[in-house]
């Protein structure tokens, strides 16, 4: 194979190990060099181009190169590129709080700067221990999640995470939380559908809540969609059932709005479907659009006044990140905001998911292969059946989505599988059009993977 790639991609397999990749894979698919990008298309060292659909993970809001973005990146370099976030702060990082706090749930009032989506949740697990310690809650040490969970990949957030292929071979490491029992909404026991359903399925949680919640810090989940776990959708009556009961034992509400927040379930965050506020809230990808690795952990003032003391009575959050608060990154930031006030985006995902939710049930009701098509705001998913009946799924070694994602790339669109699924997840800038050729080559590409199972 080697003898068949460019110089790139030779040293490419040379030097470097890809990210959630088993790289053995890449014999058979070798990186695609991307060159240049531009609007949802990439533009590989062959002059091959894709479709951007799943927003280079999930990150890329308004398109590759953005004009906007761009220029105050040029802007800001040119000024300041960084300086340390402890006892210095510059005016990127405080516009960028001012106007995040009037978006942000409710109660969110004080802001805690990271470099990534999983640092984010490490410090949202600290900030909730550590406070209930000093509030003398000192039984409070535990910490629960959803089966089906994904919250990130270092080793606390792995405690939180209930993906198999992420924490099994690291659960010597793990301080395993508890786990509630995951809403199924699409085989769901009690045979309600999630849109109008009371969230019966709470019923696991708050049992476990009930035994155990002089133990318990605080709960984390990801609102309304479990991302990685397969984009799997629940009812908003479930996070103000829970809301409800954390208030209840004094226990935090963590929201984990990495991958759902910025507009993807068409509100500002996804808390907002169920009309509550969290305790704390994790904030990352579309926060800078693509452009610049950075979170933000948003928190209430209750907890930013269990902190605040004097310096020797020890209640200092001691959690650091060499480019907290990064003027670059805020600048992005801030612009990223800008351009949803000023181009009305909650408007235009509004529209534009309408659309692909008519196309994409349209195109996909009666395929006899795909369980269901779910969606909200501007995430789709395919949930791929070998019984549509029994909703049973294909064996998990066939790698039915990774099948369908090679075939898609060949014909000029970037999607994505988990297992069974392939989602798409495109920038908001996508129009119509690009909207029914992604949904064209989704559906081509099941087609043929299809007729080639059928014909060995």
């Amino acid at each position: 194979m080697m003898e068949r790639l460019s110089e790139l991609q030779k040293k490419d397999l040379k030097y470097i190990f890809h990210p959630c990749s088993q790289m053995k894979d890449y014999e058979e698919l070798p990186p695609m060099v991307i060159k240049k990008a531009e609007g949802i298309y990439l533009e590989d060292e062959f002059g091959n181009r894709y479709m951007d659909c799943v927003s280079s993970w999930w990150v890329n809001l308004f398109g590759h190169c953005n004009p906007r973005i761009n220029k105050v990146i040029k802007e800001q370099i040119d000024s300041l590129e960084h300086v340390l976030f402890v006892n210095f702060s510059h005016e990127p990082a405080i516009r960028l709080s001012e106007e995040l706090s009037k978006v942000v749930p409710k109660g969110i009032e004080k802001f805690l700067f990271a470099d990534n989506g999983s640092s984010s949740i490490e410090m949202a697990l600290k900030l909730s221990f550590q406070y209930q310690q000093q509030k003398g809650n000192v039984g409070k040490t535990k910490f629960i999640s959803l089966t089906n969970a994904y919250h990130g990949e270092t080793v606390g957030a792995l405690g939180v995470g209930d993906i198999d292929i992420f924490t099994k071979t690291y659960r010597p490491l793990i301080k395993e939380g508890m786990k509630a029992e995951k809403p199924e909404c699409y085989r769901c026991p009690y045979g309600e559908n999630f849109n109008s359903c009371d969230a019966q399925c709470f019923e696991k949680m708050e049992e476990l809540i009930e035994k155990n919640h002089q133990e318990v810090s605080a709960v984390i989940i990801e609102p309304v969609v479990q991302g990685a776990g397969g984009m799997r959708i629940y009812s908003p009556k479930y996070i103000k059932k829970l809301r409800e009961l954390t208030l209840k034992y004094d226990i935090h509400l963590i929201a984990d709005e990495i991958a759902v927040g910025f507009g993807r379930t068409g509100k500002m965050f996804a808390m907002e479907h169920s009309g509550v506020s969290p305790d704390i809230m994790c904030m990352s990808k579309g926060l800078t659009a693509g452009y610049y690795p950075m979170a933000i952990v948003g928190i209430t003032q209750e907890i930013y006044d269990g902190f605040y003391a004097d310096y020797l009575e020890g209640k200092s959050f001691l959690h650091s990140h060499t480019y907290s608060g990064n003027p670059i990154g805020c600048r992005i930031a801030l612009e990223v905001l800008n351009i949803f006030k000023d181009e009305n985006i909650l408007d235009v995902i509004e529209r534009k998911g309408r659309y692909l939710r008519e196309r994409a049930e349209s195109l996909f009701k009666d395929h006899k292969y795909i369980g269901e098509y779910r969606q909200i705001g501007m995430i789709g998913a395919l949930e791929f059946v070998a019984d549509k009946e029994s909703k049973e799924l294909f064996p998990s070694e066939d790698r039915v989505g990774y099948e369908i994602y090679k075939i898609a790339l060949k014909k000029g669109a970037l999607l994505r599988p988990l297992g069974n699924v392939i989602y798409f997840m495109p920038p908001y800038i996508i129009t119509e059009e690009e909207i029914d050729q992604m949904l064209k080559i989704c559906k081509e590409s099941i087609d043929e993977y299809i007729s080639r199972r059928k014909n060995g």
